[in-house]
C-alpha cells in the first residue's frame, strides 16, 4: 500500500508564495514521475507541473515563471514552490506519483487527498 500526503497549503495575499510538500510511504519499490495538479470550484482538475525521475519538468503555461517543482528522492517527496501567486491560483492542490510498488510487476498512479491554497485578500 502507498500513501501520499500533502502539506504547505493555506491562505495567502496576493503577490505572495507557499511551497506545497507531498510525502509518498508504504511498500515503494520505485518512483517514476511525480506531479501536481489543481482543481478549483466548478472546473476540472487541470496539471500544474510534473517532475521525472530524471528531474525532467514540465509546467502548464500560467504556471511557468512562478511555479518551481522539484523532488527529493531520498524522501520520497515532491515540492511545488509557488511565487506571485494570484487569487484565480486559488484551488485544491494534488499531488500525483506513478509508482512501482515493492513486489509488483507494474506501476500505478496514486493520488493524494489535496491541500487548499487560497489567494485573497
Amino acid at each position: 500500500q502507498v500513501q501520499l500526503v500533502e502539506s504547505g497549503g493555506g491562505l495567502v495575499q496576493p503577490g505572495g508564495s507557499l511551497r506545497l510538500s507531498c510525502a509518498a510511504s508504504g511498500s515503494i519499490f520505485s518512483i517514476n514521475a511525480m506531479g501536481w495538479y489543481r482543481q478549483a470550484p466548478g472546473k476540472e482538475r487541470e496539471l500544474v507541473a510534473v517532475i521525472t525521475s530524471g528531474d525532467l519538468t514540465t509546467y502548464a503555461d500560467s504556471m511557468k515563471g512562478r511555479f518551481t517543482i522539484s523532488r527529493d528522492n531520498a524522501k520520497n517527496t515532491v515540492y511545488l514552490q509557488m511565487n506571485s501567486l494570484k487569487p484565480e491560483d486559488t484551488a485544491v492542490y494534488y499531488c500525483k506519483a506513478n509508482v512501482r510498488a515493492a513486489g509488483s510487476y507494474y506501476d500505478r498512479n496514486y493520488w493524494g487527498q489535496g491541500t487548499q491554497v487560497t489567494v485573497s485578500s
